[in-house]
């Protein structure tokens, strides 16, 4: 009799995807709900993976000469009614501070003094274009002080009323870039290169292949003239957007009276901006991209420890214990010494008095690339045990002490590379050109649409730009266009728009999505 494997997640992806989804999240020790509604505690292990994300996106932010800054978390009212259109995007998400004192009721309970009552109410950032708009606006009095190029780490909050852990909570963690230019020109080209840059980012350290495009009119940005955007196929099929760069033009601009001397003697005219933000909902696409039914899977550039070393003390004598443990140290020094994606090797040493198969378990479920296990008979033999955590647990491999650094180095680049290859497999697996409306109907509403999960996936045909057919495939299906492709993978669309047959105006990404 075959003997059924058994798995640390469950249920499995296959049985609900759903809930496979938030099991990972406890099993790998990432996050969880709050006290607060809709507000989730990171945890240390998932606040890793945030402040590596952070790190490579600082740093690439700074190569192209953007600087930090803050601004105020909270917003007057006035601010975000000076652009309509960015207000009547978000108004229906804005939490509001109305006084700025608590006293106690009749009863003893905590009420806001109604003497406390602010002259003008402040709205918990939802984003920060307003803001920034006013500072911008007393910053930039010439064209010498153009671009300016500013990024910002914070956290935005936007009332959701459906929340689930990093892929929509009310309050969540982002960097927001806003510049500001002297001309179109230059603001687009800063749009796009942002996009790149989120596009390098995603698909090199967090191995998740993405596709680039616009969004159409009723998708874009609230005040923005164009957003462009990444969207990436997640283990379900359905899409998420992974990073934004909007092009704003001079609407918000001319809000906040971003002016300038030109360089004509006498001349004055508003600043060309842009904005762009990512945000901790990649922690959510690293699970549903690379997780298994086991839990986390994390590729090496990104994995808040790329090896964890596991000592194993089978005899009690304190001698043998002492000597495992120093032959320990040796081994972490020298992956410590080790360079990977330009930063040292992460090393995590789990010295707990727990059991090896139960440590072994915890760390498969957080996602670490590499185990090494170090016993007595390593050491004597002068090696240490190895498992990779993208091939069944039970596969190990002896490596002597001196090929460690070349061995793990090699696993790095092939558990790496591994992850972005099998995540486009994926995506292509479930990629459809599609020119026909009844085929189309049929792949985002097949025979078993009474599953719970549907797994449909990225449908490419041509949309004639008219609202009305976007329209009806979003209330009948449920499907909306992520993006206008700049580079179409295919090339053999129809020309008639896939629902009303008229000829279509361009290549359109439809898709469930996050």
């Amino acid at each position: 009799m075959t003997k059924m494997k058994r798995n640390a997640i469950s249920p499995t992806r296959a049985e609900n995807y759903a809930e496979w989804y938030q099991q990972v999240i406890d099993a790998a020790d990432l996050a969880e709900n709050s006290p607060v509604r809709g507000c989730m505690v990171i945890k240390p292990w998932g606040y890793a993976l945030w402040e590596n994300m952070q790190r490579e996106l600082d740093d690439m932010f700074k190569a192209t000469g953007h600087r930090n800054a803050y601004f105020p978390l909270l917003i007057p009212m006035s601010l975000l009614e000076k652009e309509a259109e960015h207000v009547d995007g978000f108004a229906k998400e804005c939490a509001v501070v109305t006084h700025h004192r608590l006293i106690h009721s009749a009863d003893g309970t905590l009420i806001p003094d109604p003497s406390a009552e602010l002259e003008e109410s402040l709205v918990i950032r939802p984003t920060s274009e307003t803001i920034v708009g006013v500072m911008f606006a007393k910053w930039i009095q010439s064209y010498r002080d153009l671009p300016l190029l500013i990024n910002q780490w914070a956290n935005v909050f936007r009332w959701e009323m459906r929340t689930r852990l990093f892929l929509r909570t009310s309050e969540f963690l982002w960097q927001e870039g806003h510049t500001a230019h002297e001309t179109e020109s230059e603001a687009r080209e800063e749009a796009t290169r942002m996009l790149d840059i989120y596009t390098r980012f995603v698909e090199d350290c967090l191995a998740i292949p993405v596709i680039q495009g616009a969004k159409s009119d009723s998708e874009r940005f609230p005040g923005a003239i164009d957003t462009y955007t990444i969207e990436a196929m997640m283990g379900d099929c359905k899409a998420l957007q992974a990073g934004t760069s909007h092009f704003l033009g001079q609407n918000f601009a001319k809000a906040a009276g971003i002016e300038f001397q030109g360089r004509e003697p006498g001349s004055r005219q508003f600043a060309w901006t842009t904005s762009w933000g990512a945000s901790t909902r990649l922690i959510g696409a690293l699970i549903m991209v690379h997780g298994d039914d086991d839990g986390l899977v994390l590729p090496p550039n990104i994995a808040p420890a790329q090896v964890v070393i596991l000592p194993i003390h089978r005899s009690e004598d304190i001698n043998v214990k002492t000597e495992v443990d120093g032959y320990v140290d040796l081994v972490a020094s020298q992956l410590r010494a080790m360079h990977f994606g330009g930063r040292r090797v992460r090393v995590e040493i789990d010295r707990r008095e727990s059991r090896g198969g139960q440590k072994q378990w915890e760390w498969i479920k957080k996602g670490v690339p590499v185990r090494i296990e170090i016993g007595l008979r390593d050491r004597e033999r002068g090696s240490v045990t190895l498992s990779r955590r993208d091939r069944d647990a039970s596969e190990k491999i002896s490596v002597l002490l001196a090929d460690i650094p070349e061995t793990v180095t090699s696993l790095f680049d092939e558990i790496q590379r591994g992850c972005l290859e099998r995540a486009r497999q994926f995506r292509s697996e479930h990629t459809r050109v599609i020119s026909d409306k009844g085929a189309f109907e049929d792949f985002f509403r097949p025979q078993a649409e009474q599953q719970t999960d549907v797994r449909s996936g990225f449908a490419l045909a041509a949309w004639c730009g008219d609202k009305t057919c976007e329209s009806w495939v979003k209330e009948t299906l449920n499907v909306t266009i992520r993006c206008l492709p700049f580079d179409p993978p295919h090339d053999d669309i129809g020309v008639g728009c896939v629902v009303c047959g008229k000829p279509g105006s361009t290549v359109a990404l439809f898709a469930r999505n996050y």
